[in-house]
């Protein structure tokens, strides 16, 4: 760090966890920078981020890596260790950072605390989480887009309702706690730093004239899971569609119908030649039913079918350039074509979608995800046998996705390899194997 640009003082607020949210402005685009911290006689390690493009201007190449769903006690975060390896421009991270739950099988560490519902129970959980050293590695390495899903509150919430039946106001309470949290762990700008149990998370973020970035938020702001479990106020659950019929409703929505108009203008003036959304879970159509009939998973886009037409409408009707939807949530590769009908075989390919599988997260046995392969034919490779991220490289003409997967996140230093890989073609939504 020799060449110094800017240096400033700020106020690590004990009201805020003693977090800094630094944003320098001023820099050139297009380049990377280093960076560290001090307090008193205390220096940070050195971190490393990058700007972007200038507006218009196209690359020739960006590397971005994504990944969701890091459940602490079953693995390492070993993944984060060749992330760092690949020297992505961006990471990407699609949901369930923590969990504030203990599940699963095998553990090869604990979560030191109960279930968190205060403030400070949610921050010794980031605090945890964060020790991980491969971790830690990766957001120093380079700059991080985040969203949430559930499991930064509470499994399967939908806006103010929980699964569990805790009255609305206390739930609120909690909700509050676990947003203020991530808030003061993750590296968000100022403008995101929430307001009770409202934080608006939903943003744009252009890379030049090469990519556009959508960010949503599919948690805060959705209508609450169509036909429930018996007995339960709230949650998913898994339906014969012909048996739920509010699972169609027009009025509901993933998003929320503010969200939903945010995201409609943003595509309508994108001039990018890629347009990345990036969001939480997996949006194509994934038939539970073998044979005749569709059984539906009310938490996922399946239970949003409404919300999933208007997006893609959306997408046709502005002619939006090279779509490709990113998600995780389900702990399993997946590569789809989006379809404006899934169970029209005829119906053209809206997107490319690529579901990254979990950093850690424990997933559904392969036998059972290949029982309904058959049913679901506009998915290219489900696979849910391992633990990983993806790696994406884009340039003007091609989008590659590779789908990376750990030997084992029981060993901290486990070798990583490419399951498969995938190609977008400019102008051709149809993902196609590499």
């Amino acid at each position: 760090m020799k060449s110094i640009v800017f240096s400033g003082t700020t106020t690590a607020e004990p009201a805020w966890a003693h977090s800094a949210h630094v944003e320098v402005r001023g820099l050139e685009p297009d380049r990377w920078y280093w960076y560290r911290f001090g307090a008193g006689d205390a220096q940070s390690p050195v971190g490393r981020t990058r700007t972007a493009p200038a507006p218009g201007v196209v690359p020739g190449r960006l590397r971005f890596a994504f990944g969701s769903c890091q459940q602490y006690e079953q693995g390492y975060f070993g993944a984060y260790r060749h992330i760092v390896a690949d020297a992505p421009e961006l990471m990407v991270f699609l949901g369930d950072y923590i969990y504030e739950s203990s599940w699963g099988r095998d553990h090869v560490r604990h979560h030191d605390a109960p279930e968190p519902y205060t403030l400070e129970e949610y921050r010794a959980r980031h605090a945890l989480y964060r020790s991980d050293p491969d971790l830690q590695a990766a957001h120093a390495a380079c700059p991080w887009v985040l969203t949430w899903d559930d499991h930064e509150v509470d499994n399967d919430y939908a806006d103010e309702r929980p699964e569990d039946g805790m009255p609305r106001e206390a739930f609120l309470e909690r909700r509050a706690a676990a947003y203020r949290a991530y808030y003061e762990h993750m590296p968000l700008p100022a403008r995101m730093r929430p307001d009770g149990p409202r934080m608006r998370l939903h943003a744009q973020l252009g890379w030049g004239g090469l990519a556009q970035f959508h960010v949503l938020d599919t948690r805060q702001y959705r209508s609450w899971q169509a036909c429930p479990r018996r007995n339960r106020a709230g949650g998913s659950n898994t339906v014969d569609v012909e048996q739920c019929a509010r699972l169609f409703a027009p009025g509901r929505s993933m998003l929320g119908f503010a969200q939903e108009r945010w995201l409609d203008a943003a595509l309508a003036r994108s001039r990018a030649g890629w347009n990345v959304i990036a969001q939480t879970t997996r949006m194509a159509q994934f038939d539970q039913k073998p044979g005749p009939g569709r059984r539906a998973w009310t938490d996922g886009w399946d239970g949003y079918p409404a919300a999933r037409t208007r997006l893609f409408e959306a997408l046709t009707s502005h002619k939006v350039s090279n779509p490709v939807v990113i998600g995780g949530d389900v702990h399993s590769f997946h590569v789809s074509q989006l379809k404006a009908d899934f169970d029209d075989p005829a119906s053209p390919v809206v997107a490319a979608e690529f579901v990254g599988t979990s950093i850690t997260s424990q997933a559904w046995a392969q036998e059972r995800v290949n029982r309904f392969l058959p049913d679901n034919p506009h998915i290219v490779l489900a696979d849910s046998r391992y633990r990983g991220y993806t790696r994406v490289d884009v340039s003007p003409k091609l989008l590659r996705a590779d789908l990376r997967a750990m030997a084992s996140v029981r060993e901290r230093d486990a070798d990583c390899s490419t399951l498969a890989s995938f190609v977008v073609e400019d102008g051709r939504p149809d993902p196609k194997l590499a």
